[in-house]
């Protein structure tokens, strides 16, 4: 989904509050990508792992290429000063500030008020955050249960954290995670794809709904019915691309009512379909 501030969660995405009319919007499988501008927008978390990267340092002129993070999940990520970072965050701002990010950084700030800036962010799932304004940027949403995810778990689990080493990044790869357990891996892209009960979901992977519960707290940090939430709002975002009115994509992703899926989405991601409805319907075709 876009970030709040932009417009919408990857599919379910996002998280800020992104100028619309000039962002760009894409979803492929387990990721979605926004680039363009980012206005203050509500604090929120997603169930996705947020990489956020200032524009500048990614322009969408390079030649793409795949990125892997580094595997040596022995030394703290460093800040763009080359200082470690504590517990995975930059050097706290003025807790309660909510400046707009500096020319050649982007801004994130975290449930307790405290500003992390870098040249690139990384927001785990779960984690209360809000994007700070900037001009341009880059924002992948990468779903946990994808490839590229086992890496960002290794390194980036435990809050906010500055990660210069992704600011050149520019392609996700799509593919599920060989880290997570197969059957929750199953579980969760089936509920990508459409509604399913508890049983039903459990019956579908051979495990009993406690087991598959705690499989996923366990393995990405959160419960499952959050997951149901996100996965909802991906195809909510998509039944809106496709041409529905927000009261038409809230039945056809399993929400009560267009309220419901108003507060849901303002909840994960920071906006409402209608701040969506604009990147969405001006990229109707998503990546495949």
């Amino acid at each position: 989904m876009p970030p709040s501030g932009a417009a919408e969660p990857v599919a379910a995405g996002s998280c800020h509050h992104l100028g619309v009319s000039r962002g760009r919007f894409t979803v492929g499988d387990g990721y979605a990508e926004y680039r363009g501008p980012a206005t203050d927008g509500a604090a929120h978390r997603h169930a996705a792992f947020q990489i956020v990267i200032a524009a500048q340092l990614n322009p969408p002129g390079d030649a793409a290429h795949r990125h892997t993070v580094p595997q040596d999940v022995s030394a703290p990520p460093l800040n763009v000063a080359g200082s470690a970072v504590v517990d995975g965050a930059s050097p706290p701002a003025r807790p309660g500030v909510s400046s707009a990010a500096s020319q050649g950084d982007v801004g994130v700030v975290d449930d307790a008020g405290i500003e992390h800036r870098g040249v690139a962010l990384v927001v785990p799932p779960m984690v209360r955050h809000r994007l700070l304004p900037a001009a341009d940027l880059v924002t992948f949403y990468v779903e946990p249960h994808s490839v590229f995810a086992d890496d960002l778990r290794a390194r980036y689990r435990d809050g906010i954290a500055a990660a210069p080493e992704l600011h050149d990044l520019r392609e996700i790869g799509e593919g599920r995670s060989r880290a997570l357990d197969p059957r929750l891996v199953r579980a969760m892209r089936l509920l990508s794809e459409r509604n399913l009960s508890m049983p039903e979901l459990a019956a579908e992977v051979g495990l009993s709904p406690q087991r598959l519960r705690a499989l996923a707290r366990q393995q990405v940090g959160m419960p499952l019915p959050r997951w149901r939430v996100w996965a909802e709002l991906r195809r909510a975002a998509e039944a809106l691309r496709a041409g529905q009115s927000p009261a038409e994509a809230a039945v056809t992703a399993g929400f009560a009512d267009q309220a419901h899926l108003t507060r849901r989405m303002r909840e994960m991601v920071g906006l409402t379909p209608a701040a969506v409805l604009p990147i969405l319907r001006a990229h109707p075709h998503p990546a495949p």
